[in-house]
């Protein structure tokens, strides 16, 4: 993106609330994201990415987004 660094994704089609999501992404896949509940209630549903990082590791972490959800 031109405008930020950061990425609010919904991810209620998982069916996990955003803690959960995002511990499991932390724990099991190694990209940390965080819960959009973290930003009130109506972020429930959602994850924010930040890719204020190297183009080397965020290709890295959408290759093992891809890997757990094309399982």
């Amino acid at each position: 993106s031109e405008g930020t660094f950061y990425a609010f994704a919904n991810i209620k089609s998982v069916n996990l609330s955003s803690e959960i999501f995002s511990n499991d992404l932390l724990n099991n896949q190694l990209i940390a994201t965080c819960p959009g509940v973290y930003f009130g209630n109506n972020g429930e549903g959602f994850v924010r990415f930040c890719f204020a990082n190297s183009r080397q590791n965020i290709k890295k972490a959408i290759e093992r987004l891809q890997r757990k959800f094309n399982n």
